[in-house]
């Protein structure tokens, strides 16, 4: 089934970001629901739009992850691990992974493909990736969330917190309200949008059963992608708990969490008859919420969140016990998060700070979405990672971005309207002893002092983007990150292990791949631009450039098609540990615990909806790399701890991106 998508598919799906326990994550009312689907008497004004193909109708026939051949996985493992030792290192490596291959490896692919075989309606790496996950007991702040940040407004007075956040809410809601009714358009990506992006296509591929939709679609050059994760987007929150955390969904709950100056209030968006509340009494509730003068508490509860796991799981239980259940039921069920922050922003590295942790007081991380807004109007998605990824997270952007900007429910001239809010917002009130206010006080100084450590700077190239290298016959992804490739040399005279975040959305219950980045090509080119110069021509320069941008391609589709080694790697390592057994020595090898320490971890999502997104780096010398690649130029937006200068790697960035873009109109780097 693979290989029908293997002609054009991976380069288009490329947006980044147990066994059985896990048939109840996917067991999504979406795919069992058509309510309301075919009935004509909605209300238009509380869904985005009607789908003619239910949302969930291709996801039956997606194809199924596959396992990689045990050797191409050696096989793609061995070239990463090549630019990253000497020779001897390498050879020891070699050695290791081809007796792996031979022995133990063998067996743990077979137990892996036979297990996969068991479970045919979901994937090989879906449930040890949500093991991962749910059982890291680090602090989810910084280690797990990242945020992705919505453009302004294209009308600048709808940039005001009060009139952004409503329109905001509003159309959040009409997403949900459309998902849940199966009338959200299916993602798919359409090679061929003429011939199937059309009202003819979708009304012949509706009547096609959805057990082979996906066939149709394909034969129109149309991949449709896994929606699987969606479900979880809305009245949900990770809870934590000792060892291993826990996902919970409530759908029935209606309310809204608002927290402001760290003070929590809910008030209800969708009625009992499952209609949303009108967009003047969410605009009444938020601004009564914003005028409220109550001061901020003295110990927000907030920052329990940002809590190593097993500590957070401790102090929930004592919360639970201290008479906070009802509290704690509303804020775990409610539809999802807004935080409404009292500072404005002054430039994109305060926005980036303020949205990827910002005032731990005034946020609840453990939501599956919280949406931020600042003083002045600038708005941003942080996300709990552990149920889903990046496609998922920007298609609902992209959808409330449109929705705002195009059908804005309320304006700046509205004045809210006239209602009892005082009754409609309940302000929480939590029950707290001296021993959960030490706590609090605690996990308030440790989050201080963690998100102290963060570095964030920017960098945008404006001499070219996209255009000028696809003209060129040039990868613009690839170019990118054989720019970072060239800072870290330049910086640090290193080539270093390199992490690119691949979609797998293409088949059922995929989940993420990742692309080695950092290549014998990328190694040789580098060092050709940064310490040969003057014994190159441009030719071969301009060889050498497309001898990286024609590998980071082939690494791209296979990442895409699921045929990269990492998961397959991660998978066979889950099945070992799962039992208890010893790690076999391949994973006992000093560089494979180097491989995987991936001091540059970089992911791209572009988007009109979008300026900016990151997180921090996962490995303390590392950098957490953020990056787009634009039409006419290139952004990045990069955070690092103190091991690493984050200002001056970004110079390095842009230094060889002159550099490359030089080669390019005919000049030679000066080195």
């Amino acid at each position: 089934m693979a290989s029908l998508l293997s002609l054009q598919l991976p380069l288009a799906v490329r947006r980044s970001g147990c066994f059985t326990s896990l048939t109840s994550t996917f067991a999504s009312p979406l795919l069992c629901s058509r309510r309301n689907y075919l009935k004509n008497d909605w209300p238009e004004s509380e869904y985005l739009h009607k789908s003619i193909v239910p949302t969930m109708h291709y996801q039956k026939s997606l194809p199924r992850l596959p396992i990689p051949k045990l050797e191409d996985t050696i096989r793609r493992y061995l070239a990463a691990q090549r630019p990253l030792l000497n020779k001897e290192q390498y050879r020891n490596t070699e050695k290791v992974a081809l007796d792996f291959q031979k022995g133990v490896g063998k067996e743990l692919h077979e137990e892996l493909v036979a297990l996969d075989k068991k479970n045919k309606h979901t994937s090989y790496i879906s449930a040890p990736w949500f093991d991962m996950y749910l059982s890291a007991r680090d602090s989810i702040v910084l280690n797990f969330n990242p945020f992705i940040s919505f453009t302004a407004d294209p009308k600048p007075e709808y940039n005001d917190q009060l009139v952004r956040a409503t329109n905001m809410v509003c159309s959040a809601l009409r997403f949900m309200k459309t998902l849940r009714a199966v009338c959200l358009e299916p993602e798919v990506f359409h090679l061929n949008p003429a011939k199937s992006d059309t009202e003819t296509f979708k009304k012949f591929i509706r009547w096609v059963p959805p057990t082979f939709s996906w066939y149709g679609a394909y034969m129109v050059n149309a991949y449709p992608l896994d929606m699987s994760q969606y479900f979880r987007l809305f009245n949900s929150t990770r809870i934590p708990r000792p060892g291993r955390d826990e996902l919970f969904t409530d759908q029935k709950g209606r309310h809204l969490l608002v927290i402001r100056k760290g003070n929590m209030y809910v008030f209800d968006v969708v009625d009992r008859d499952g209609n949303l509340v009108r967009p003047t009494e969410i605009h009444a509730h938020l601004s009564f919420i914003l005028s409220d003068p109550t001061p901020p508490p003295a110990f927000p509860l907030g920052f329990l969140t940002s809590e190593n796991r097993d500590v957070w799981a401790g102090l929930r239980e004592k919360l639970l016990a201290a008479g906070n259940a009802e509290v704690l039921r509303l804020v775990d069920s409610a539809v999802f998060c807004v935080c409404l922050d009292e500072e404005s922003m002054r430039d994109p590295v305060h926005i980036s700070h303020n949205m990827l942790y910002g005032d731990g007081g005034n946020r609840w991380f453990d939501k599956s979405f919280s949406i931020i807004f600042s003083k002045d109007g600038h708005a941003a998605v942080n996300f709990e990672h552990s149920w889903g990824d990046g496609v998922a997270v920007l298609r609902f952007l992209n959808e409330v971005f449109k929705d705002t900007t195009e059908k804005p429910q309320v304006s700046p001239g509205s004045p809210p309207a006239a209602m009892d809010s005082a009754s409609a917002v309940t302000h929480l009130q939590f029950k707290l002893d001296s021993e959960l206010e030490r706590a609090v006080g605690k996990a308030w100084k440790k989050y201080q002092e963690a998100v102290s450590k963060v570095t964030i700077e920017t960098m945008e190239f404006r001499k070219g983007g996209k255009e000028a290298l696809k003209k060129k016959k040039l990868s613009p992804d690839a170019i990118a990150q054989l720019a970072f490739q060239m800072g870290f040399l330049r910086q640090y005279g290193q080539t270093v292990a390199t992490y690119e975040s691949c979609s797998t959305a293409a088949f059922r219950h995929g989940r993420t791949e990742t692309i080695r980045s950092a290549t014998v090509h990328t190694k040789r080119c580098a060092h050709a631009f940064i310490r040969e110069g003057s014994q190159h021509s441009l030719d071969e320069l301009r060889g050498l450039l497309d001898e990286c941008s024609k590998y980071h391609g082939q690494l791209t589709k296979e990442a895409a098609m699921g045929q990269g080694f990492d998961r397959h790697l991660f998978a066979m390592r889950y099945l070992v540990t799962s039992k208890g057994l010893p790690l076999p020595s391949l994973y006992q090898d000093p560089a494979y615990a180097a491989i995987n320490h991936n001091i540059l971890s970089t992911s791209t999502l572009t988007s009109p909806a979008v300026t900016l997104g990151g997180f921090a780096p996962v490995v303390p010398d590392g950098f957490g790399v953020g990056y787009g690649v634009h039409d006419d130029w290139i952004g990045s937006n990069v955070s690092s701890y103190p091991a690493r200068n984050v200002r001056e790697f970004l110079q390095c960035v842009h230094e060889s991106l002159e550099d490359i873009f030089g080669v390019l109109d005919g000049k030679l780097p000066q080195s």
